[in-house]
């Protein structure tokens, strides 16, 4: 297997690469190499490079060993553009990615235009798969779905409360915001402070002082590990004890360096841990040997390759057209998330969130742990 780095710098420059004699299936690998959310890239870089290298030593897919193309989006919309186009001109027909959802969406364009089939182990806004689109599919949940969980158990856990529901203004996070506000509201419980923040913004003073005027005893983050670590801290310097409840955009040993001890206490909806289930075990040390911790979205990107394999092999075809029709079947794929299947519209047959507790380990690290 053959792999190609494509840096912002290569993609703007349009370089070309030859393929190698023997990967005929072009597979492209996207998300943020670079950047602040650079750690969720490495969770689908590492899940879908490992699954690869696994199917290429069990004879790849029909026969055909499987040929890896990386693009880093760096979170921006208009570089995943790039990246798509990119993967267009390399003749790539099936796409591992993107993590950010606003980026995912305007990707997804172009992979529909020229016939490539997108399977996104981590992009979670509902307009990803509402479009009506041929091509795409995720092997995550929705944010309707994680909002619902995260809408109840304010609602049932944190009665009486003042609760503020902030995001970071990206399809993601305000996004993830929305549903919860929707699925809590319905419960009965208004929220006290609904506002934006920035991506890649220091400075939460003026919020965090809005948190004590109004006595916020629960806040809602829609969006990523940084800025909910820093609001975290500067939260508890302030002497602000809010209990802050995120989505999936914090399932990164990151947030816990970013937060340190300000994050234990913190909520998070997520998934079932997928290293935990029963015949996983051997994936599992096959990361570890290569000292890869495989968190959060890995598997999840190992999963949406095993699910492109099945369906490649189900149609008796590598056309991204019949195998998006056998995705669409309804037919079940075995994973290492469990078994799989999906809708007309791409989205998983089940909704699988559970809520976590950010804790701190024995070693001094912050973890989640399914409550």
């Amino acid at each position: 297997m053959k792999k190609f780095w494509l840096t912002g710098i290569a993609l703007a420059a349009g370089l070309s690469l030859a393929p190698t004699a023997h990967a005929q299936v072009r597979l492209g690998i996207a998300g943020p190499v670079t950047g602040a959310s650079a750690a969720f890239g490495a969770q689908l870089k590492n899940g879908a490079e490992q699954a690869v290298e696994d199917l290429n030593a069990a004879g790849g897919i029909l026969g055909q060993k499987i040929q890896v193309f990386i693009g880093d989006d760096a979170s921006r919309p208009e570089q995943g553009v790039s990246v798509a186009n990119k993967f267009v001109g390399d003749g790539v027909k099936f796409v591992v990615g993107h993590f950010n959802s606003g980026v995912s969406i305007p990707a997804s364009e172009v992979y529909n235009e020229n016939g490539i089939l997108q399977i996104t182990p981590a992009s979670t806004n509902p307009t990803f798969t509402e479009r009506k689109l041929w091509n795409v599919f995720r092997t995550c949940g929705r944010d309707d779905q994680q909002g619902a969980v995260l809408g109840k158990y304010i609602a049932d856990k944190m009665k009486g409360k003042k609760v503020a529901v902030i995001h970071d203004k990206t399809p993601y996070g305000k996004g993830l915001a929305d549903e919860t506000k929707k699925a809590m509201n319905g419960l009965g419980v208004k929220e006290a402070i609904y506002d934006g923040v920035n991506v890649g913004e220091k400075d939460f003073s003026a919020l965090v002082q809005r948190f004590r005027t109004q006595g916020v005893e629960v806040i809602m983050f829609g969006g990523l590990h940084t800025e909910a670590g820093l609001i975290l801290r500067q939260m508890r310097g302030a002497g602000v004890k809010a209990v802050l409840l995120g989505g999936d955009g914090i399932a990164s040993a990151e947030f816990g360096a970013i937060a340190g001890d300000a994050g234990q206490g913190t909520l998070m909806s997520y998934g079932p841990d997928p290293t935990k289930r029963p015949g996983v075990a051997e994936i599992v040390k096959r990361f570890e040997a290569k000292k890869i911790n495989p968190e959060a979205y890995t598997l999840y990107s190992y999963a949406s390759v095993q699910v492109l394999k099945q369906a490649a092999e189900a149609a008796k075809s590598l056309d991204p057209k019949k195998v998006a029709e056998v995705i669409h079947s309804g037919r079940t794929f075995d994973t290492v998330l469990g078994p799989l299947s999906f809708d007309k519209k791409g989205d998983r047959t089940d909704a699988d969130y559970v809520v976590y507790e950010w804790r701190k380990a024995a070693d001094g690290k912050l973890v989640y742990e399914q409550l």
